[in-house]
């Protein structure tokens, strides 16, 4: 079902939010990875706000849609809408990367409500949902697992055996969604190791191929519904993104990827977004 124009409205603003708190977030931290995190809002705010079924009063709901951040150093991004969802306080993101908090670097399952699994080393995620999947099936549970990947993860083989066992098990509930941005750690996508056609890769390993702009939420949601119907396959959605979206001087660079932010860079960076953080 097609959003209306007022609920895509919503989400819109609701993404520019997040990425005003998640960048005076990582300000106060001086450290964490706002690139990707800007790269992945419209993903996860369409996955938590419109598609998967959950319940942040009981984060361990045998029934409840999974959703892996396999790209786990987009961390800020989940933990702001975590908040948002009432998973926990919005003050405690002040707690971004200090000792002994629970919002940490990358995501812990085992301290952070609304964490499925701790995701860190870029490659885990998928093989993960794939024992998840295969998990639930066992149980009789119909839920989905979306897991959202970078696009520079992607260089990692386990991700392709991953691949294989999905494909091999028909596992249908199974949703991969790319955040292609052409960006990592240390530059471009082609640069580093070329991806070439992901579309078609992903085809050739049995893979259902969906492609959707990854930053509008209109089209997000109909990709990922239309993905959820029915088939014998597992999903691969390739959203298309800009690395730092929202901010000019973040955008397309990979210097932004883990980069802190200074005073004169939140204050330029809020002036773009036209707002000030929830909170401040």
């Amino acid at each position: 079902m097609s959003l209306t124009p007022h609920r895509v409205r919503e989400l819109e603003v609701l993404s520019n939010q997040f990425r005003i708190d998640v960048l005076s977030t990582i300000h106060r931290a001086q450290s964490g990875h706002p690139g990707g995190s800007l790269s992945v809002c419209e993903i996860l705010t369409t996955l938590y706000f419109e598609i998967a079924s959950l319940d942040p009063l009981n984060p361990n709901w045998a029934e409840r849609d999974r959703i892996i951040l396999s790209k786990g150093h987009a961390a800020p991004m989940l933990y702001r809408i975590l908040a948002e969802k009432g998973y926990f306080p919005l003050q405690e993101l002040d707690s971004l990367r200090r000792l002994n908090a629970r919002l940490q670097g990358h995501p812990s399952a085992k301290t952070t409500p609304g964490v499925e699994i701790p995701t860190g080393p870029l490659g885990l995620g998928l093989s993960a949902s794939v024992g998840m999947a295969l998990g639930l099936r066992a149980q009789g549970i119909d839920a989905h697992i979306y897991t959202v990947l970078g696009d520079g993860e992607l260089d990692e083989g386990s991700n392709w055996e991953a691949c294989m066992t999905a494909s091999k098990y028909d596992l249908n509930r199974l949703i991969a969604i790319v955040d292609h941005n052409g960006m990592q750690l240390d530059g471009s996508t082609d640069t580093i190791m070329p991806l070439r056609d992901l579309q078609t890769k992903f085809a050739a390993f049995g893979w259902r191929v969906l492609v959707c702009h990854g930053h509008s939420v209109g089209d997000l949601c109909e990709t990922i519904q239309f993905a959820a119907t029915r088939e014998n396959t597992p999903t691969a959605i390739i959203a298309k993104t800009t690395k730092g979206k929202g901010v000019s001087f973040m955008e397309n660079t990979h210097l932004w990827h883990g980069k802190p932010i200074s005073d004169t860079d939140l204050a330029n960076a809020l002036a773009e977004l036209g707002g000030v953080a929830n909170g401040n």
